[in-house]
Formats: structure tokens, sequence, C-alpha cells
């Protein structure tokens, strides 16, 4: 009956550690280029429409789309901290995540490209965050991740 008692606790202990270990692994980044990534640049008809400072953690501008609309193509680029894009090796892809779905969508043509299509759903404000992962599209973990971008869903005023 002491033993039982013991095992339990030694399983959770080891357990943990195990997760712990895991968890510090997936946090660093595995290949050079990762590690030279500073910030995001969001570009939209060859302008670029925000960006993100990975030092500070803050945005430059803002995404705006209509309901029911569509922007052009996003592309979505990664930036060492002068502001060039990093080349990125085949193993790396972009995860884009909405806060709120029912008010925008951003839709990628193939899953993990590096850029996509902002839908309006209904009038409000969502946010965003970009993060660029390493592995299986799907299934990777993330080598870099932006503070929320927002995004104005909204009637154009002619007025």
């Amino acid at each position: 009956m002491k033993h039982s008692r013991l095992r339990l606790p030694f399983a959770l202990l080891t357990a943990g550690i195990l997760a712990l270990a895991a968890c510090e692994g997936a946090t660093e980044p595995e290949e050079d280029h990762a590690e030279e990534v500073e910030g995001v640049m969001l570009v939209l008809g060859g302008q670029t429409i925000a960006s993100y400072d990975g030092d500070d953690g803050e945005w430059s501008g803002e995404l705006e789309v209509e309901p029911g609309e569509e922007t052009a193509h996003i592309s979505v680029r990664f930036v060492d901290h002068n502001g060039a894009a990093v080349t990125l090796d085949e193993d790396y892809y972009l995860e884009a995540e909405v806060e709120d779905e029912s008010i925008a969508e951003f839709e990628q043509d193939t899953p993990g490209e590096f850029g996509g299509h902002l839908h309006g759903q209904a009038e409000g404000d969502t946010e965003i965050t970009f993060s660029l992962m390493h592995g299986a599209v799907g299934s990777g973990h993330a080598d870099f991740v932006t503070a929320p971008l927002h995004i104005h869903v909204r009637e154009h005023d002619d007025g």
C-alpha cells in the first residue's frame, strides 16, 4: 500500500518535468533565419499598410474592410531590424488568427502561404495575430508571434 501512494506523486512529477522540457524546447528557434525576424510588414497593392516592430511590440497602421467585401491579396513579410525581408526555408509557414471571425476572416489561398485576403463579415472591430510557424503546416510551433493588430469593418462613408 505504501508503494502505490508514492507512485502517483512520482508519476505526476515525471509528467510535469517532461511537459516543461517539451515546452522549453518549443520556444527556441530551430533555424538561423527565424532568429533574424524582428518584425512584420503587411503589403497591399505594393504599399505597406501596416508594420509591426518586434522590439517595442507595437503596430503602425491597421486593417480596414467593408462588410461583405474582400481585400486584394495582402502579403505578409517577416523582416529583420532594417526592415529587409527575411528569406525563410520551406519548413516555415504563416498562421493568422482572427479574434472574432463573425466580424472578419483572413483567408489564405493555400494553407500556410505568406498572405491572404481579409473578408469583412459584419460591422465591428476585432484583432488579428500573425505567427511565423516552423514545421508541418497545421502542426508546427511558433518561432515569432505579433501582438494583435486592430481590424475595422465599417461601411464606407461618402459624406
